[in-house]
């Protein structure tokens, strides 16, 4: 059996097509289906089936791909035998929210290509059940998020840190739209939404629905950095993580709007990787980082 078959699967599930997985690994389009019907052919098995206009995973495709990760770890390992971390190949593959790659994982990702700089690094970005999915799945290697998921038999997580988040505004909202303490309010101010499904929105959705707060408009962004740009710019509120804020809100760019102190939540941020992943040097590496930053 040919390894590079199974690193063109794996490919093929990490990217999401065949064209990415060809572009990606320089190959024409017509090679990458010859190479997946070549190990279907030894694997006696379908890998992939055609849902709607996609290439997914069929269950039989699903149950080998943690027996793909194990042949190509060993493949690496054995490549990598003797040679340090600056000598390491191979690649490495992790996924994780954009609040926490922006703001808590650039020191771990910059101190990883120092002392690994020929290991493939591919970063994935999605919400936590995403992620979750993923690390289940043997898609990624790595999953990083907020522990909203709940606990799972076939991963081994480990909390990294913990996160709070507040609701923002720009210094010039007037006081009377600046308070959110007080109950049974109508809002003319917009908020600006995170993914509907984050665990920062659920929060403050939960919390103006218990104090009976309506918001007149709503608007949804998936960046961050444009949610704040727009706060900023004084087109509405936000419900952010503080890490995401502290530097406008130290600059007086924003304002932090004060909230019933007993709604304060703390969410523990996870590393997480599947219990039959064999953890290979740049994995055991990139994880050893993360608990040397933990706050």
């Amino acid at each position: 059996m040919d390894t590079k078959n199974l690193l063109t699967l794996k490919t093929i599930v990490r990217t999401g097509s065949f064209q990415n997985a060809a572009e990606t690994l320089g190959y024409t389009p017509s090679t990458i289906t010859f190479q997946v019907r070549q190990l279907e052919q030894e694997l006696s098995i379908k890998l992939f089936e055609k849902l709607g206009r996609r290439m997914v995973l069929t269950k039989a495709g699903e149950n080998i791909l943690p027996l793909v990760d194990t042949v190509l770890q060993s493949c690496d390992t054995i490549h990598n035998y003797g040679k340090s971390l600056e000598q390491l190949q191979g690649s490495l593959t992790i996924a994780m929210p954009e609040t926490l790659l922006i703001y808590r994982m650039q020191e771990v990702l910059a101190d990883f290509k120092q002392q690994a700089p020929n290991v493939k690094l591919y970063i994935q970005v999605g919400n936590c059940d995403k992620v979750r999915e993923e690390v289940l799945s043997g898609g990624i290697d790595i999953g990083i998020h907020y522990d909203v998921c709940g606990e799972n038999n076939s991963i081994r997580a480990e909390v990294i840190d913990y996160h709070q988040a507040c609701l923002v505004a720009y210094p010039e909202l007037p006081e009377a739209e600046s308070d959110f303490v007080s109950a049974n309010q109508v809002k003319q101010v917009d908020l600006i939404n995170y993914y509907a499904d984050s665990i920062f929105q659920n929060i403050i959705d939960d919390y103006l629905k218990k104090k009976h707060i309506l918001i007149s408009t709503t608007m949804e962004l998936w960046s961050i950095e444009a949610i704040k740009q727009n706060v900023i710019n004084q087109i509405g509120i936000a419900y952010l993580p503080e890490v995401a804020v502290k530097k406008e809100l130290e600059q007086g760019k924003l304002k932090k709007l004060a909230l019933d102190p007993d709604s304060d939540q703390i969410i523990p941020a996870v590393c997480e990787v599947h219990k039959n992943k064999w953890l290979s040097p740049q994995m055991e590496l990139f994880l050893k980082l993360i608990r040397e930053t933990k706050k």
